[in-house]
């Protein structure tokens, strides 16, 4: 049975890293998590064969059952603009539940004092780094599900954005008293009762330590910091699978840890930051934000449904510009309807997707997948950038802060450095917006001043509607 279980890890970890590689393309990306996913049971049957002796199938039937009904439902029914609140949870759950495998392997190891009869430095390490991590992956997480799901009151968050530099020295405190704690605990490995209460000291700053480090952040940094939590709760889902000896969890947290660290890494270079200056130095929410486009003394000039229906029928190119505003209308079948009209004429349809468009990474090109637009006319903003200058129409539905002049002209601008895509190189930009409200990153958008922009306003799913018909009547 023994050598059954290890075939079994090497099967599961095999299928999450072939799985893995599928997500690399939007083509293989559903079955990629298929694959992953079916790794992910053969993994828990071997656990199960590996503890056959068991007493507590009652208790492990009934956790299971409590997942698969906490789990399915919300995975089933929640939309694709609450996608990114999802995984946030998602994987706070991930980070509670290694927290939770921490303090209970101390307890029942009377505090690192049972482990085989002799404490194991591993076991102990890994323990302790798996309580630590776990927890401010938990709590952080919870604090990035309130931020994108708007429970958090604006003028509360804006406190919290103001007051950074406190929660930085809370944060640094609270950082050494975790991992002093830490230290103690695994050193004075002793089973008093009493030091059950450090274990929970260690928890609950450890804690503290993941609202403290969210709570200041922007929302303008939120993709970001649910890819660096995720990263997070792989590493210390890999330190318990070390305690645990446990191949699985310790091959499956790496991966999850190590394409996390790879993505954080790679979606702050798009936004010209550094980690350390998103966690410590974050912007967004703030409204009064430097480097306002109203201090330009442009003027905004609206346009009509019948009025980008010509500009874009009479076009040779056009480019869509998603934002999170499509996501909120759920307008991205009427998109897709549009488009196909305009193919139909002869007008050239490209979408154009930065990397941080939206609330997480790929958010814009899953909800334009689910549309059925073809993944080749999904072009990233290395690849399209260059096709603005030659583009007769930019349609920009709902993105603020990534088509923002200011990353490129602006030195005083909050997101000045940060690569945008070109969409002011167009010959015409038609800007779909509720109303001027800056975006998340709460700063102002020259783009809509200038002189090749006009603004439609209202919903965008109705707004694109309403073009496509001006379209038909054409």
């Amino acid at each position: 049975m023994g050598y059954l279980v290890t075939i079994l890890y090497i099967v599961a970890f095999s299928m999450f890293i072939y799985g893995l590689s599928g997500l690399t393309g939007p083509k293989t990306a559903v079955r990629g998590n298929y694959i992953a996913a079916v790794g992910m049971l053969i993994a828990v049957v071997a656990v199960l064969i590996d503890i056959r002796d068991t007493d507590n199938w009652a208790l492990i039937a009934g956790g299971l059952l409590v997942g698969v009904v906490l789990g399915v439902p919300p995975a089933l029914r929640t939309k694709m603009t609450a996608m990114p609140q999802l995984v946030a949870l998602f994987n706070g759950v991930g980070g509670g539940t290694v927290a939770l495998i921490a303090w209970a392997e101390y307890l029942n190891s009377d505090g690192f004092t049972a482990v085989e009869a002799v404490p194991s430095a591993p076991f102990i390490v890994g323990s302790l780094f798996a309580a630590i991590i776990g927890s401010v992956s938990f709590w952080g997480s919870l604090v990035a599900f309130a931020k994108l799901q708007e429970l958090l009151n604006k003028n509360v968050e804006k406190v919290f954005v103001s007051n950074a530099k406190a929660f930085q020295v809370a944060n640094m405190i609270l950082a050494l008293v975790s991992i002093g704690l830490a230290v103690f605990i695994g050193i004075n490995a002793d089973g008093d009762p009493q030091s059950s209460l450090l274990i929970v000291g260690l928890l609950v700053a450890a804690g503290v330590m993941g609202l403290f480090v969210v709570l200041p952040i922007g929302g303008a940094d939120m993709p970001v910091v649910i890819s660096l939590l995720n990263a997070l709760t792989g590493l210390s889902a890999a330190a318990a699978g070390l305690a645990l000896n446990n191949q699985a969890m310790i091959v499956a947290g790496m991966i999850v840890g190590a394409s996390g660290t790879i993505l954080t890494n790679l979606m702050a270079k798009a936004m010209n930051r550094s980690i350390p200056a998103i966690i410590f130095g974050s912007f967004g929410g703030d409204a009064a934000a430097a480097g306002g486009a109203s201090a330009t003394g442009g003027t905004v000039k609206a346009t009509s449904a019948s009025d980008a229906a010509i500009q874009m029928a009479y076009a040779n190119q056009v480019i869509v510009v998603p934002g999170y505003g499509l996501a909120v209308a759920q307008a991205q079948h009427a998109v897709k309807e549009m488009a196909a009209l305009l193919e139909a004429r002869g007008v050239e349809v490209k979408y154009a997707i930065h990397p941080v468009a939206g609330r997480m990474p790929g958010h814009m090109n899953v909800l334009l997948a689910e549309a059925d637009v073809e993944y080749d006319a999904m072009k990233e903003m290395d690849d399209i950038n260059g096709e603005f200058s030659r583009t007769d129409v930019a349609i920009v539905i709902g993105a603020n802060d990534v088509t923002n002049p200011a990353a490129r002209n602006d030195p005083s601008s909050p997101i000045h450095g940060m690569p945008i895509l070109n969409v002011d190189e167009a010959r015409s930009v038609i800007v779909l917006k509720r109303s001027m409200s800056s975006g998340y990153a709460g700063i102002d958008n020259p783009l809509f001043f200038a002189d090749t922009t006009s603004m439609l306003f209202g919903d965008a799913k109705k707004m694109v509607a309403a073009v496509t018909e001006e379209l038909k009547a054409l």
